[in-house]
């Protein structure tokens, strides 16, 4: 027998009600929490939230259940006295909401067993969206709205919904959705003629309070089929957003919303044809850049003859992405003998790539590592070209620097 009256599993819809406190104790972070000899406050279990509200004067931020101990209410504020009796107050709409994500639920889980046998393993509220694990093997968008469609039918339906205190004896008679996950006396969820599970959580009175159900997507986790669905208020919350994003986008074409997907699609397509372009006209800029700066360099490392001298071109941009720094390499390294040590300030990041003609000598991939430290950033690749990149802008000069040191005067970087 546990030491709190459980109020809420008689009904969800009482909101306010009187307690004596029992006991009083403080958690590990210095909070006090109270515990009652009854309440309408439900503790956090069965993958539904707690709720919150009011004891007297104090906030109620968290409820535990501790079994047959009793249920926690963690405050915030004046602290009660033990023996007092003090009056509770649920937040009404946090409760509307957890009766219908949850509600919503049980009609969701019933439709896809229904149709597809497909038992749910799991169950998440989460903070905008809920998730159902099924044992569903083989999903489709197809198979997923059609339990949507089964779901908000019966909610449409307006079945009604009853709460049954059975015992063990008498749950092992009943067709349950589910076996139960404890022993003794149960409390069994009953949507009529459509679905029968035990279950600890509030509900509503009549599916029709959960108003609808929809889905957002689906994917395969841990070999079962997560759906990401939502009812109720969250519904049309979520239309609202999803409306106004597309009300947007469509705007922004001059344009009906429902014109706007083909045009989104249209100007993506436009975009991919426009940024190979782009490709390649900075591929041929970087060979005409490439070519003017080396025609203005000297040597910098002198070989054993002319032909085996090495030209460093170390160099720092602005703005320059990774693609278009690359290009630029490539188009030095093209030349003989050229190391091409290059750096961008690409806003709050630095961007580095360091590349080799095939006939100079150098480990690009040494002096990456070497400079990533510098950086504050990673990088790597082969002995001919590296890339990497950091956050500290500023140490970007430094970085360049030292691997241009490296080369000039390998004795030193040792």
């Amino acid at each position: 027998m546990s030491a709190t009256e459980r109020l809420y599993y008689h009904d969800s819809r009482l909101l306010e009600f009187d307690a004596r406190v029992i006991d009083l104790s403080e958690r590990d972070d210095g909070a006090i929490a109270v515990m009652l000899d009854r309440t309408a406050f439900y503790p956090t279990g069965g993958g539904q939230p707690h709720d919150t509200g009011t004891l007297g004067e104090a906030r109620v931020v968290d409820c535990i259940d501790m079994d047959d101990a009793g249920v926690l209410h963690v405050i915030q504020g004046p602290t009660p006295e033990v023996g007092k009796v003090v009056h509770g107050r649920i937040d009404s709409l946090r409760r509307l909401d957890h009766m219908q994500q949850h509600t919503g639920q049980h009609i969701l889980s019933a439709a896809v067993v229904k149709l597809f046998d497909a038992p749910t393993r799991s169950f998440r509220m989460l903070e905008h969206e809920c998730e159902i694990d099924v044992a569903l093997d083989d999903p489709t968008d197809e198979k997923i709205e059609q339990a949507v469609t089964l779901a908000n039918q019966t909610i449409w339906q307006n079945r009604l919904i009853t709460i049954h205190d059975v015992t063990a004896e008498q749950a092992s008679a009943l067709p349950l959705r589910k076996e139960p996950a404890r022993a003794g006396e149960l409390r069994v969820i009953e949507i009529d003629d459509f679905d029968l599970t035990p279950c600890g959580g509030t509900h509503a009175h009549s599916t029709g309070e959960v108003g609808i159900i929809a889905a957002r997507s689906w994917e395969r986790a841990k070999g079962l089929t997560r759906i990401q669905f939502m009812a109720g208020a969250r519904v049309l919350n979520d239309y609202r957003k999803a409306n106004r994003t597309a009300a947007e986008v469509a705007a922004s074409f001059s344009a009906g919303r429902d014109d706007a997907p083909a045009l989104v699609a249209r100007l993506i397509d436009e975009n991919k044809k426009l940024a190979r372009r782009v490709r390649e006209l900075d591929e041929i800029a970087c060979r005409v850049e490439a070519d003017q700066l080396l025609r203005g360099s000297s040597p910098t490392v002198r070989g054993s003859d002319e032909s085996s001298d090495t030209r460093i071109i170390s160099k720092v941009f602005n703005d320059r992405d990774a693609d278009s720094l690359k290009h630029f390499a490539l188009a030095l390294i093209s030349h003989p003998n050229v190391i091409a040590l290059l750096g961008s300030r690409d806003g709050d990041a630095v961007r580095l790539v360091f590349a080799r003609s095939s006939d100079a000598s150098g480990d690009m991939n040494a002096l990456m590592r070497k400079a990533c430290e510098l950086i504050d950033g990673r990088g790597g690749g082969k002995p001919d070209m590296a890339q990497g990149g950091g956050k500290k802008v500023s140490a970007l000069d430094e970085a360049l620097a030292a691997a241009s040191q490296s080369i000039t005067n390998p004795d030193s970087s040792e």
